[in-house]
């Protein structure tokens, strides 16, 4: 299968953002590739809970999720849309940043919503309080399709080792992990966390990220760090993006799976400890 990503520089307006979407999938497509990535928050990155409660809409009535259903349908491609910040029915008025897993008919075979916020202190001058805006998701995912078992987080849960582990045992042979990472822990952290998570489990990792700086019509504008990348399932990085939109094309040959898990079976090397 081939696989590729998309690096994106949405801004917070998703109608607007939609169409170089839909292109960058196109282009894909038109160069074989029969699984496309988009990044976290593919439809409006913003920091304005304002702008999002004015532009955001639930699943239902999604106009992002609408048109990439159909891309889907058109270029006869799965698609993983990294994820989708939507409006809940949470009392709190909390959205959503979820994940969507299509098949080549447009229909949503697995849905995932991020568990793990990023509430975090990057700086003096650089603080993020998910968890104020979007409500934690309670449920891991592993999605069978006819090429791989996918299985599906998003950005921050990349810390926590224990999900892809979990994810792995479970049967996944490809992590994705879409993102809109900082660019001060994405320097720092980006690929080794990303290796890491390919080398524990032996499973490829396909990271899809948003990059630059990103238009905003209420609000600061946000930066992210680009560099989307693909891990063998040894840790090599097979693509990087580096900091401009567009696409990375790779092979995947799940027989580097099942050879990386028989050279190094630690999935299956678990045991019980007590402490500390």
């Amino acid at each position: 299968m081939k696989a590729a990503l998309l690096q994106l520089n949405s801004g917070d307006d998703p109608v607007a953002n939609l169409p170089r979407t839909v292109d960058l999938i196109a282009e894909a497509a038109g160069k074989g590739a029969g699984f496309v990535l988009t990044p976290e928050v593919t439809n409006c990155v913003s920091q304005d809970r304002g702008q999002q409660a004015r532009v955001l809409q639930h699943e239902g009535d999604d106009v992002t999720l609408k048109g990439l259903r159909e891309a889907a349908i058109r270029h006869g491609i799965w698609l993983s849309i990294g994820s989708l910040a939507v409006k809940t029915a949470d009392p709190d008025g909390r959205f959503a940043n979820r994940s969507f897993l299509i098949d080549p008919a447009g229909q949503i075979v697995a849905r995932y919503d991020k568990i793990h916020m990023f509430d975090v202190t990057v700086s003096d001058t650089e603080t993020y309080r998910e968890s104020a805006g979007y409500r934690p998701g309670e449920q891991a995912v592993v999605a069978d399709t006819p090429f791989a078992k996918i299985g599906l987080s998003i950005c921050y849960d990349v810390r926590f080792a224990y999900l892809y582990r979990a994810l792995a045992q479970a049967g996944a042979e490809v992590l994705v992990i879409p993102s809109a990472f900082s660019p001060v822990t994405g320097a720092a952290h980006w690929e080794p966390l990303l290796r890491a998570r390919a080398i524990e489990t032996g499973s490829y990792v396909l990271a899809a990220a948003q990059t630059g700086t990103h238009a905003t019509k209420a609000g600061k504008p946000r930066q992210t760090y680009g560099h989307s990348m693909v891990i063998s399932p040894w840790g090599e990085v097979l693509a990087d993006l580096g900091t401009e939109p567009g696409t990375a094309l790779v092979d995947l040959d799940l027989g580097e799976v099942a050879q990386s898990r028989k050279r190094i079976a630690a999935l299956s090397h678990d045991r019980p400890f007590e402490g500390p």
